[in-house]
């Protein structure tokens, strides 16, 4: 996939705050999630047992794997609380024409 292509995944306003949807792109699983008035995507699974991030919570910019409770910083993807200790990946997002967009080959982190 190009570098510059972005991917509508979802209407503008579809997501309520602190909601997230699972969706895949090139087989890949993702997760989208608005909070404080930003969307954020990022990989759907917790990097330290393979467990579906879209069961957890949001809370404080952060996302949290309901099976250990790691915590996962959206903007870096980086672990903020053990037992995780490799990060997920968080991906260029756009909002444009009413479009929630996202380049999975463009990322933030």
């Amino acid at each position: 996939m190009p570098e510059n292509q972005f991917i509508a995944v979802a209407d503008e306003g579809e997501l309520q705050p602190d909601e997230m949807k699972a969706f895949e792109i090139e087989g890949r699983r993702l997760l989208l999630v608005f909070t404080n008035e930003e969307y954020f995507v990022v990989d759907e699974m917790c990097t330290h047992e393979d467990y579906s991030l879209a069961l957890g919570c949001i809370k404080n910019g952060q996302i949290k794997c309901s099976l250990h409770g790691s915590y996962f910083d959206l903007q870096t993807g980086q672990p903020n609380e053990e037992p995780a200790d490799e990060p997920i990946c968080s991906y260029a997002v756009k909002v444009a024409d009413g479009k929630v967009m996202v380049n999975p080959a463009q990322r933030r982190n």
